[in-house]
């Protein structure tokens, strides 16, 4: 008998990008024009800026880009903040708590468009995409609970928040700080990522706005807006979530400013194993750990472990990591069938792509043994689609200390082991970033971990299970390089972007001092 030809994959029917951008315009005609979006400030939106091309990294097709302003146009945009924030800060916390409860209500309604333009902006899978959206409003709805007590005896900041944020959480991460920051009473202004989640972002935000609350959404070139949205004395706060290197330029001007800051950057988040012998819980958790290819800042991109157990690591780890599954996220066999169940899908964007796999071919060049190699399987793309934003799953034994592969977090589905023979030497490793969010210790013996995990400079640490940011009234911050300012999480998210009581030193990191809450 003849095998049954394998499907033509197609586009899963009313998923396309025109589909999403249709109901986008439909669902907030004030914030979107027929191919454009505005921008959004002193309260209304408007147009302006220069708006630069874009494409989808799902097949390289084209998609709104950036409206970005100038400086001059962005201070103006901090002004009127400020303007908004000397209202809204006088606002009662009932009627505050109304307008983000209606907003997260239209949010909430909406929530399957997010997501879609979510798939399209950043190449999210839909279940990620969805949870990135439900994850902002389920989160943001827990503080509309305990807001009152958080915010007894303490005021909003003197200035609105300034939020500049990364591509890869907008919902949740970017979303969730700006609803809490109003709800705490200050206006808010955000930047939108230079590379995705614009239609996302200004649909949320016309949902926010038409509830009152004061949110500014504008687009801009970082170095250009940076002396509007970092430096300008109107700023109360200024979060940010990022790369180190636009970090350390930021803490050099807040601090130099005396400015209050939460700098959320990114550090060699590692995965330890000494003396350890539950393979099948490891097998478990690793395809997992390769959600959104690991474009994530609590991604475990790193794992040390102990040469005695390499072999037994290694039977447990090559099967899972063989199992990821990656491919386009809105490709179907057949039209009525649901969207595919990815790990992952396209890296943010081509040259992201190509710089990885450029470092993993330099890291082997000099020394680095390439232990897995996966592939792109056809049937999970469309025909003649463009992959060239797509990664397969690498796994690499031993980078040398020259790679960049070494030091930093590839942001990408690249993963390396180092080999050690003592817990020095394990510390060391898993310490090679200076400093990280989150880290993970697999042993047998809790008296081994409870000896060896205060000794990890990581934020959390997990005893055979990975740390993630967390929801409600978990506490998030880093250690080292990895994190400036104010730690958030819980309450210290409400008094990060408040006043207190004279002299109150804020757990975080500071020039000045280190505080652990």
């Amino acid at each position: 008998m003849a095998p049954t030809p394998t499907p033509t994959p197609v586009l899963k029917p009313g998923t396309a990008w025109s589909d999403a951008w249709r109901r986008a315009v439909a669902a907030a005609p004030e914030a979107f024009c027929e191919d454009h979006v505005l921008n959004l400030w002193a309260g209304s939106w408007q147009s302006g800026g220069h708006t630069l091309p874009a494409t989808s990294p799902v097949d390289g097709s084209p998609v709104a880009g950036p409206p970005r302003l100038d400086a001059e146009t962005a201070g103006r945009a901090v002004r009127a903040a400020l303007d908004e924030h000397r209202t809204w800060s006088h606002v009662p916390l009932a009627e505050r708590r109304a307008r983000v409860g209606a907003a997260l209500d239209a949010l909430d309604e909406h929530r399957e468009l997010l997501a879609l333009l979510l798939v399209w902006e950043i190449g999210k899978p839909w279940r990620l995409a969805r949870a990135d959206v439900d994850r902002a409003v389920d989160g943001v709805r827990w503080y509309l609970e305990h807001i009152g007590a958080m915010t007894e005896g303490r005021t909003p900041l003197a200035g609105p928040v300034s939020n500049i944020a990364s591509w890869n959480y907008p919902m949740s991460v970017l979303v969730h700080a700006l609803l809490v920051q109003a709800l705490a009473g200050n206006a808010v202004i955000a930047k939108t990522p230079t590379d995705g989640g614009l239609a996302c972002l200004t649909l949320a935000a016309a949902l926010i706005r038409r509830e009152g609350v004061p949110v500014t959404l504008i687009s801009g070139s970082g170095g250009e807006l940076s002396g509007a949205l970092v430096r300008s004395p109107e700023i109360g706060c200024v979060s940010f979530v990022g790369g180190r290197d636009t970090g350390a330029r930021i803490a050099t001007a807040v601090t130099d400013l005396g400015k209050r800051h939460i700098l959320e950057q990114e550090g060699l988040n590692t995965w330890g194993v000494w003396d350890h012998t539950d393979w099948d819980a490891l097998t478990a958790v690793i395809p997992k750990l390769f959600d959104y290819g690991k474009q994530r800042c609590t991604a475990y991109p790193r794992f040390v472990v102990q040469r005695t157990a390499f072999d037994a690591f290694l039977a447990a780890y090559l099967p899972a990591v063989a199992a990821v599954r990656t491919g386009h996220p809105l490709a179907v066999a057949h039209p009525d069938d649901p969207l595919p169940e990815l790990d992952f899908g396209p890296l943010i964007n081509a040259a992201k792509a190509a710089e990885l796999t450029g470092h993993a071919a330099d890291a082997v060049e000099r020394g680095a043994v390439p232990l897995f190699r996966g592939r792109l399987d056809p049937a999970r793309f469309l025909p003649g689609q463009d992959t060239s934003a797509y990664v397969a799953p690498l796994t690499l034994l031993s980078p040398p200390p020259s790679s960049p592969l070494y030091h930093a977090e590839p942001f990408g589905p690249v993963d390396t082991i180092v080999l050690v023979d003592t817990e020095a030497e394990l510390l060391a490793a898993m310490n090679a970033s200076g400093g990280a969010l989150v880290a993970t210790l697999s042993t047998d013996d809790p008296a081994t971990f409870a000896r060896l995990a205060p000794q990890i400079r990581a934020f959390k640490t997990g005893h055979g299970r990975p740390r993630s940011r967390g929801d409600r009234d978990e506490l998030f911050g880093g250690f080292g390089a990895s994190w400036r300012g104010a730690f958030v999480g819980g309450e210290l998210l409400v008094h990060a972007v408040t006043d207190g009581p004279a002299g109150e030193r804020l757990p975080g990191n500071f020039p000045d001092y280190h505080l652990m809450p």
